[in-house]
């Protein structure tokens, strides 16, 4: 790889990094050939994008993004094999790239491995780190329980008044009727 492929495929990462609030990167080393193939077929499907690009080339492109991203402890991760993977879909939730792993590895598979995974900010290093990342709620999740808890509170009063206007007509009713 010359210096003016490198340079490119650096700009290209660097686009990756800044268009997706979220990557993993993984361990796919020892994985066979046909392992290797029906993971990256998975992925696919899934519509995850998988890249094994040299580690040199992946952190220059993680010092060229805003400092505000904050991806430097995310470089000690940056040894042996790496596989990236970026999902293609934004509005895919940033545990569905966790789920895939975690499935594909339920099936029988050891390997890859999680090495880290930058998720919005937050940086989860290790492959200990993947049961929680499965357990992350979207932002639709998180908005959707925002919005019901504050609902919930209205609905509980109207419910009380209500409740207490008809309680109130009723004792009204049985009071007239022995008067009468």
């Amino acid at each position: 790889m010359n210096k003016a492929e490198k340079t490119a495929t650096i700009d290209v990462l660097k686009e990756e990094f800044e268009e997706n609030n979220y990557f993993y990167l993984a361990d796919a080393s020892t994985m066979s050939v046909a392992d290797v193939n029906k993971f990256r077929r998975l992925c696919f499907e899934s519509g995850v994008s998988m890249q094994v690009i040299k580690n040199t080339l992946v952190k220059k492109a993680l010092e060229n993004t805003p400092a505000e991203k904050n991806y430097a402890s995310i470089f000690d991760a940056l040894h042996g094999p790496t596989a990236i993977l970026f999902s293609k879909n934004p509005e895919a939730p940033a545990n569905s790239v966790a789920k895939m792993l975690k499935d594909y590895r339920r099936a029988g598979n050891e390997r890859p491995l999680l090495k880290a995974a930058y998720v919005d900010s937050a940086v989860f290093i290790g492959d200990d780190q993947l049961d929680a990342l499965t357990k992350l709620k979207s932002k639709q999740d998180l908005l959707g329980e925002v919005i019901g808890l504050l609902q919930s509170p209205a609905r509980n009063l109207i419910s009380a008044l209500q409740s207490g206007g008809s309680t109130i007509a009723g004792l009204v009713k049985a009071l007239e009727e022995r008067q009468a």
